[in-house]
């Protein structure tokens, strides 16, 4: 009996064997990516976990289209300099780059304007907008970084409403709430924060900030802060509300070892960003309230098409169903994810 493993072997080597074949009947014995142009990619640091899905979304949207040469910056700016100057020197023909620091933009077009070689920024965005880089085969692919905030708020608003009874423990019908920040400075860190409270007011819904940090988008962090603030706070604190999922996933290991989602019934809404697998899980097993999805597959998807199109010396957009704004970038829009509509974050996800 042949095991599944071994015919999947058999299948890869047979279809391997079948490439070859034609290559050597067309004359070309180079590898299939020889023929494929080469795309200088920099990811500000591996171990994001949003990061993560979006580096393997542009690996498989690459797939047939191009070669990636993608490094890791390691959350350094100076490192990720050096990395796009070898990119350059090397002579890639086009580059994808998440910035370190959104405020470094200028210095990495200006690099690319230098070596004719064309740019697309992904997920972080210069603060002034792509328009204001002095280079015109440079774009931006991301989001509205307040749209996330609002739909956030959105949510909370929403699940507050059906579940003040609970989630109010001292009856004042305001949210006591803790926030944890992504990366200060950081355009959605900022607009997350700001407007996730903001719709909350407009709605009328009252609020009291208890405590705000920032943990840099870290779920240990997060971890860390939480545990802090449990126990400086501790039952006065109705509400997490966390700039991204792995924020949120620190959280809530910090309230499961306070004794939060266990038994006895006790529990605490928290509301991320990203709609990550993991924190799908979360919310299917009630340890999560919701979060907003950040469309990896999109976002990377995107990056990809515009920088095949510039490597081959097509018009950006070319046969692509993207748009781009008056600030020169591609925006994916977010969703609001419960508990009610999470197909729609696995589908993005490539899990249905």
């Amino acid at each position: 009996m042949i095991s599944m493993k071994m015919k999947k072997l058999f299948a890869g080597l047979l279809a391997c064997a079948m490439m070859a074949s034609l290559a050597a009947c067309n004359g070309n014995t180079e590898s299939t990516s020889g023929d494929l142009p080469e795309i200088g990619v920099c990811i500000y640091k591996y171990d994001d976990n949003f990061m993560t899905y979006t580096r393997q979304a542009m690996e498989t949207a690459a797939e047939g289209k191009a070669v990636l040469n993608m490094n890791d910056s390691a959350n350094d700016q100076a490192k990720q300099n050096d990395q796009v100057d070898t990119l350059i020197n090397k002579g890639v023909k086009a580059l994808v780059i998440n910035l370190v620091d959104p405020e470094a933009a200028p210095t990495i077009a200006e690099k690319a304007k230098a070596a004719n070689i064309p740019l697309v920024f992904i997920n972080k965005e210069y603060p002034d907008g792509t328009d204001k880089i002095d280079y015109d085969n440079c774009v931006y692919v991301g989001t509205r970084s307040e749209e996330s905030g609002i739909i956030q708020g959105e949510l909370i608003a929403s699940a507050w409403e059906a579940n003040k009874a609970d989630w109010d423990k001292n009856g004042d019908g305001k949210i006591q709430y803790v926030m944890l920040k992504g990366e200060e400075g950081h355009p959605d860190a900022e607009a997350r924060t700001t407007y996730s409270i903001s719709t909350l007011n407009d709605k009328g819904i009252e609020t009291i900030e208890l405590g705000l940090q920032s943990a840099t988008w870290d779920s240990a962090l997060a971890n860390n802060l939480m545990e802090t603030w449990l126990g400086k706070f501790g039952d006065e604190i109705e509400m997490v509300i966390a700039n991204n999922d792995g924020m949120a996933m620190g959280a809530i290991e910090a309230l499961k070892v306070a004794g939060y989602f266990g038994d006895d019934g006790k529990y605490m809404p928290v509301f991320g960003v990203d709609a990550l697998p993991e924190a799908l899980d979360l919310i299917n097993a009630g340890e999560m309230a919701g979060t907003v999805l950040n469309d990896p597959l999109g976002q990377g998807g995107a990056a990809v098409d515009l920088a095949v199109n510039y490597a081959n010396g097509k018009e950006v957009l070319a046969d692509t169903d993207w748009t781009l704004d008056d600030t020169k970038a591609v925006r994916v829009p977010y969703v609001g994810i419960t508990l009610d509509n999470m197909d729609v974050a696995k589908t993005a996800y490539g899990l249905n």
